[in-house]
């Protein structure tokens, strides 16, 4: 894969692997373990582990709405996304876990038993962009591979599949406006790129980007 492309097939694989990831992440965690700081500002794990779980809960909506045509927003307000994380501290390590697994495995369902036709309906993102369901993998791709190294647990970008790796590198440098990245090993590059802690010399700061 060059260039940063990516197809559906790819992308189906990808979300896969990166829920395994996640799910790994927090595989060993203890209740301290889970209490402690993610790799993003202001975040425990526990906020980390509820924002997964819920994304996953959020895409099963567009998957509804995709399978029966029934409008159903990923989140009916920023207020409920925003309630979804914070419910992260007052769960347990195995409530975490439990609602991690049991999401991801409801999503994957859903996915699976699209049609042809489901996967070329439209639907709204959290964002407001109007995509066809075919987009809903790499959706929850960026979000479960990305967000199994900011657990800090272990997994790194060096960790991702080089080509997720190429293909967020792409998008990532696409919708910052860039014209040209830093030398340096992909999965540095795209952790820059990401606003990740990364590797590169004299790389300029980023800010956010997920």
């Amino acid at each position: 894969m060059t260039g940063g492309t990516r197809t559906f097939a790819d992308a189906r694989e990808w979300a896969r692997a990166g829920t395994a990831l996640v799910l790994d992440a927090v595989a060993g965690l203890d209740e301290a373990g889970f209490a402690a700081d993610s790799a993003l500002p202001g975040w425990t794990r526990k906020h980390l582990a509820a924002h997964v779980a819920a994304n996953a809960d959020a895409l099963g909506n567009l998957v509804h709405w995709a399978a029966t045509g029934e409008e159903r927003p990923m989140y009916a307000s920023a207020d409920e996304r925003a309630a979804g994380i914070a419910r992260g501290p007052g769960l347990s390590a195995d409530e975490l876990r439990s609602w991690l697994a049991g999401s991801a495995h409801r999503l994957a369902e859903g996915l699976d038993a699209l049609t042809e036709e489901q996967w070329r309906r439209e639907v709204v993102t959290a964002q407001g962009r109007t995509v066809p369901a075919t987009e809903l993998p790499w959706m929850r791709a960026r979000e479960t591979c990305v967000h199994a190294a900011d657990f800090g647990t272990g997994v790194s970008f060096a960790d991702l599949p080089e080509g997720f790796l190429a293909a967020l590198a792409g998008e990532i440098s696409t919708k910052r406006g860039l014209t040209g990245l830093p030398d340096g090993p992909l999965p540095e590059v795209a952790a820059w790129l990401a606003g990740r802690p990364h590797t590169l010399a004299d790389a300029p700061g980023l800010g956010p980007w997920l």
